[in-house]
């Protein structure tokens, strides 16, 4: 079929650029990610300001400590080092400091970026760039690698970056929608001009994009978990107030979806309290799943705790005198998807990982000074993740280090053959969609490991748990990490020694980033600006913007071109007022009555703010201020409201303020202060729609 369509239809001149553009950006280009090129800073940066290391007081013995790093024109970076505990100890220089020493454990994790505007004020921040040390941009031997199709395979580490180089940023905080604008840019190029070139090329850059897409999602998995472990550590008094972190946790959630990054920030507190306990709700039932499996089939099961205490996995063992006891036994391997145990010779001349337990009359893991505890020589049989959608996922199999891997590749495979080979789709062939449908039911109720979704997110939980627990022995924890590293299918991964050297190596290079006049400083000036876009221009001039930064491939982005006073100046009114539209519409969702739940002086000053530079609020924001009306009994909040909707400046605030007018037991003299303001919107000449207008007129006059 592709050879007749070659013969029929020759390739157009602007198609075989964007091959030619497609192998370029293999080899050179950045991954997926929020960092862009910077160029050297414009002459109206901001005054310089001290960059010198600033540390948190932590407690010792804790496993997370916070830096901070001045960032010139009024920025900080914030670091979340981690003490990796399940690594080996030895004395090596600091890396970003003073030169001092530090122990090798003590990695940087997690750099967050918060823009403060030079003052210490949290209503006017802006939280910028999320960097996890260990994601870096891969080699060009890596990069060729993953655009290999059917390659499912880690090749080698990445072991030095470039001098001056910055690592990349897993997200832009302050700007999540143009992760939606690149993947759709993408998915344009990849039907419009790489597609039409045959099995070859369409293969090649499905494989370049899936591949890229699955190493950023796993660095966001582990920047999402050391944040909730940091979170989590008692002993610390975290930087990050409650908002910031739960903004942060749920962008690095919604990074993960197709349309994530165009959800109001309003919904965030909502993304995160959904996607928690949908994870809880799965870890349970995972829990108790293989827990019943193991018991039934006469084997032990042991949760694998994080330092925060929660159990993202478990293993499963076997005592090797039960192995004679149970030889006759019966087993179902339902849910565990492992060989039986039981007729398996190796086990009975096992020479592997083992350890000696001591149990109770009960069969009770005890110490080895309870009185009648007896040893018991354990082998390991598997391994699993319970973060897992249906079952629990098998990651080490102990006996056999082809099972898991077969097991995980066996979804890629078959959505890799029949979208890439034979260009079948659920959409446009009925056969196909019945026969996976079928297919996808009854593996899915069977328990059965195969077709069911990637391993990504417990492979990365499981590398972290690895670094940071001391609580498995040194030789376990070799021997499982020494597995995972087999099992990983993505030619961009690097294992997890690697990853620590760059973590150290990108941690100091992002600090020299942060120093350089020409730096981050520059990029944070340039970034300030394109915030500006939406203040100076309405929704199509926005969209020819982002229409011709698609076009460029992201050479060009609009950025406005003002002074840096009236640049600061504008910023801070603009995100105060962003933070109080914010506030408000939290406060109007989330109880009946205000004063019960929430300090009624932060929503006065809110509502001052609003009624003071609200002009531009929305009409979200208009009827968060109308409902909050509704559900306070304060007086002077109520008046607030009144005034709020008054200085709102958009048809819907006119309307609730008439809505408010209107209602029959109003008190008198909130209703002489609605018409009043009415009346003044009126001759203001203001944003009223044409019916109220006439409404206003008729029930409050001129």
């Amino acid at each position: 079929m592709n050879s007749v369509f070659f013969k029929e239809r020759a390739p157009r001149p602007v198609s075989i650029f964007f091959v030619l553009l497609l192998a370029f950006s293999l080899v050179f280009a950045a991954p997926v990610s929020a960092q862009q090129t910077v160029p050297a800073a414009s002459d109206d940066r901001q005054p310089k300001q001290t960059a010198e290391p600033l540390s948190t007081a932590t407690p010792e013995g804790a496993l997370f400590h916070l830096e901070r790093e001045r960032v010139e024109g009024g920025a900080e970076l914030l670091t979340i080092f981690g003490s990796l505990r399940g690594l080996p100890r030895k004395a090596v220089g600091a890396v970003g400091g003073d030169g001092a020493d530090t122990e090798e454990n003590e990695v940087p994790l997690v750099s967050i970026l918060r823009d403060t505007l030079g003052d210490a004020d949290p209503e006017n921040d802006r939280l910028r760039y999320v960097w996890m040390h260990t994601y870096t941009r891969p080699t060009a031997g890596k990069r060729l690698a993953s655009a290999v199709p059917f390659l499912y395979t880690r090749v080698g580490n990445k072991k030095r970056v470039r001098a001056g180089e910055p690592p990349p940023a897993l997200i832009d905080l302050a700007a999540p929608d143009r992760d939606v604008w690149r993947r759709m840019m993408w998915v344009a190029l990849q039907n419009l001009f790489f597609d039409p070139y045959g099995i070859a090329v369409k293969s090649s850059v499905r494989a370049f994009k899936r591949n890229a897409e699955d190493y950023r999602k796993s660095h966001i998995i582990r920047a999402l978990a050391v944040l909730s472990l940091y979170e989590a550590e008692s002993d610390i008094e975290s930087v990050f107030t409650p908002v910031e972190m739960r903004e942060i946790q749920s962008r690095l959630m919604l990074a993960e979806r197709t349309f994530g990054g165009i959800v109001d920030d309003s919904y965030l507190q909502r993304v995160y309290q959904k996607e928690s306990a949908h994870w809880q709700d799965l870890r349970g039932h995972n829990w108790e799943l293989l827990r019943q499996r193991a018991e039934a089939e006469g084997l032990y099961f042991e949760p694998l705790l994080l330092p925060d205490g929660s159990a993202t996995h478990a293993m499963l063992w076997v005592a090797r005198g039960d192995l004679e006891i149970n030889r006759n036994r019966a087993f179902d391997a339902r849910f565990l998807n492992i060989k039986d145990p039981w007729r398996d010779k190796r086990l009975s001349q096992w020479d592997g990982y083992r350890e000696t337990r001591y149990m109770d009359a009960e069969h009770r893991w005890v110490s080895s000074q309870t009185p009648g505890a007896r040893s018991v020589e354990m082998i390991p049989l598997a391994l699993y993740g319970l973060d897992h959608p249906k079952i629990p996922m098998m990651l080490v199999d102990f006996r056999d280090g082809g099972n898991p891997k077969q097991r995980e590749m066996s979804r890629r495979l078959l959505e890799d053959v029949s979208r890439n080979l034979l260009s079948l789709s659920p959409f446009g062939d009925v056969h196909y969609f019945l026969g996976r449908t079928v297919y996808d039911f009854v593996t899915g109720r069977r328990g059965m490991d195969i077709n069911q979704p990637s391993r990504l997110r417990s492979y990365s939980q499981l590398k972290l748990l690895l670094s940071l627990s001391a609580s498995l022995d040194p030789a376990l924890r070799e021997e499982v990490r020494r597995r995972v590293e087999r099992v990983s299918m993505n030619p961009l991964e690097n294992d997890l020694a690697a990853e620590t050297e760059l973590a150290r190596t990108q941690y100091a290079a992002l600090i020299a980033y942060a120093r350089r006049p020409d730096g981050l400083p520059a990029r944070l000036d340039r970034d300030r600006r394109y915030e500006m876009v939406p203040l100076a221009h309405g929704h199509t001039s926005r969209f020819m913007f982002r229409l011709a930064n698609l076009l460029s491939l992201g050479l060009y982005t609009h950025r406005e071109k003002v002074a840096p006073g009236a640049l600061v100046s504008q910023l801070d009114t603009e995100r105060r007022l962003a933070y109080h539209r914010r506030f408000l519409r939290e406060v109007s969702k989330s109880t009946p009555l205000v004063e019960v739940v929430w300090k009624i002086e932060d929503v006065r000053r809110s509502l001052r703010y609003i009624s003071e530079y609200g002009s531009r609020a929305d009409a979200k924001t208009a009827r968060a201020t109308s409902r909050i009306f509704a559900r306070t009994e304060d007086e002077e909040t109520r008046r607030l409201c009144i005034h709020s909707l008054y200085r709102i400046n958009n048809e819907t605030a006119k309307a609730e303020l008439l809505r408010i007018y209107r209602i029959p037991d109003l008190d008198p003299r909130l209703r002489m202060l609605s018409a009043e303001l009415l009346r003044t919107a009126v001759r203001e000449e203001q944003r009223i729609a044409p019916a109220d207008a006439k409404a206003i007129n008729s029930a409050v006059g001129q």
